[in-house]
Parts: structure tokens; sequence; C-alpha cells
């Protein structure tokens, strides 16, 4: 009886100790969106006139904004963070891919997309669609923009969503990055991602 008590015991002890259990999932500062079933896929044609899709950049985290070169603040701070966060990861920023896709086409030639775009880093890319298209891509990625007429040289402005997609290196979208997420925030999600 004594025997089959500790026996017993040793495996309830046995119980209590240490398992391998898996890794936990990575704890993303951004919203982590993964499983979203929209944002599954582009086709535009980045700066330099050559036609992309997501599968393109298979391999690489993949940041997708919506802007315009127009723009006051927003898309220049976005723009400038995401360059500060991969001046951050070192060697490992190469695996990053930032798209800027333009929601004002009339203005944003692939031409003026070509300076403004990679003047934040030379690896990024400047992507637009004609209008129709456009506005598909928007409703697919529930993006919304307007254009709203000023007084002054510009003549308008676009009124548009400024969050970032994120996509992991299979393609799989991961993240929401709201506006005004810090480069270190960036680097540490972008990294997490690199790492799986």
């Amino acid at each position: 009886m004594r025997g089959w008590f500790l026996a017993a015991l040793l495996a309830a002890l046995a119980a209590c100790g240490p398992a391998e259990a898996p890794p936990p999932e990575a704890k993303f500062l951004a919203t982590d969106i993964t499983g979203a079933p929209w944002g599954r896929d582009f086709r535009l044609t980045d700066h330099a006139g050559k036609e992309r899709t997501l599968a393109d950049f298979r391999g690489k985290v993949v940041a997708i904004f919506f802007g315009y070169t127009h723009c006051p603040d927003v898309c220049p701070t976005t723009l400038s963070d995401f360059a500060m966060a991969i001046r951050q990861l070192g060697p490992e920023g190469e695996r990053v891919q930032v798209l800027f896709v333009t929601v004002d086409p009339e203005r944003d030639t692939a031409e003026l997309l070509s300076r403004y775009v990679p003047s934040f880093n030379p690896t990024f890319l400047g992507m637009r669609t004609d209008p129709d298209s456009l506005a598909a891509l928007a409703k697919e990625f529930r993006v919304v923009y307007q254009k709203n007429e000023v007084k002054g040289p510009s003549g308008y402005l676009m009124d548009h969503s400024a969050g970032t997609y994120v996509y992991d290196a299979q393609g799989r979208l991961r993240l929401h990055m709201a506006y005004g997420t810090p480069p270190n925030a960036i680097t540490q999600d972008l990294r997490a991602l690199l790492a799986r």
C-alpha cells in the first residue's frame, strides 16, 4: 500500500514540474489584426513603373500606408518614423518593405512619388493606381479618403485614414499601427515579426 502511495505522489510531483510548453505568441504594441478578412492583396504600380502585388515581397515584412505627397503632417511624420525604425533595426531592416500608396493620383505622378518617397529611405516605394482601382482598393483595406477644397496654391487637401497595415514575411496581415506610434514601438513590433 505504501509503495502505491509513493508512486502516486511521485507522479503528482512530476506533473507539477516544468513541462515543455509551446513558446508564447509574440506580444505586439500595435493592434493585432491577425486573421482579418480584408486587406488581402493589392495590385499597384510602383514609382519605377513596375506592377506589384503582395507576393512580390514574400520573405519581407511589409508596411503599407495610404497618403499623398502634399500631406502637411501625417504622411511625412509616418514615413519619417518608419525610416527611423528601420535604421534602428540595423541589417534586419533590409527585410522590411515600406509601401506608400497615394490617395491623390491626380497630382501624385510616378515621377513625383519617385522623388518624394525614397527621400525618407531609398528602399521605400511609392505606389499608385487609377482612381477607380484606388476606390476598390480603399474599400478592401477599409481606408477612407476625400478631397477637401481649400484656398491657397495647392487647391485641395486629402482627408484620409492615418494607420499603417503590417504583413509578416509570409504575406499575412498582422498589425494595424496607429498614427503617432513612436519609432521605438515600430521597431519592437517589426523585430517581433521578423523573428517569426
